[in-house]
């Protein structure tokens, strides 16, 4: 079957598919508390971990006559948390310098203004000055 309404368009069909892209900050966010878990490499931080998770285990084991399963769970975590907290200490995140800066403005700046000159005269002085404001900027 064909379209004919005497022009010169044609009728096209395409299949596409489409993904959606997922930003990999969003994916590696987290809000929560991270630990700093290279420290139970050490054998003293280990050794005083176990011993606070123990203490507390021991406390709670004594404390827990109530059949409350969530308010059980709501207090191991709260003990697991609070001992790595105080043994481990938490993870700092690297703070990344963002890559586009001051300089690469500059640069940027540069770059235009040269190819403003070279537009205006294309001379060999104008083409040799951009080159060298491109290798620059490398």
């Amino acid at each position: 079957m064909r379209a004919d309404c005497d022009t010169d368009h044609y009728l096209v069909v395409a299949k596409f598919r489409d993904r959606l892209a997922v930003s990999k900050e969003a994916v590696q966010k987290f809000d929560g508390e991270r630990f700093n878990l290279r420290m139970l490499n050490e054998m003293e931080v280990r050794k005083q971990y176990q011993t606070e998770i123990k203490n507390r285990s021991a406390a709670l084991e004594n404390a827990s006559d109530d059949n409350d399963i969530n308010r059980d769970w709501e207090s191991i975590k709260e003990n697991i948390k609070t001992s790595a907290t105080e043994s481990l200490g938490l993870y700092k995140l690297k703070q990344h310098k963002p890559w586009f800066d001051n300089e690469c403005l500059g640069f940027l700046g540069q770059r235009k203004q040269a190819i403003l000159q070279w537009g205006q005269d294309p001379s060999q002085s104008n083409v040799d000055n951009l080159n060298t404001v491109r290798h620059e900027a490398r």
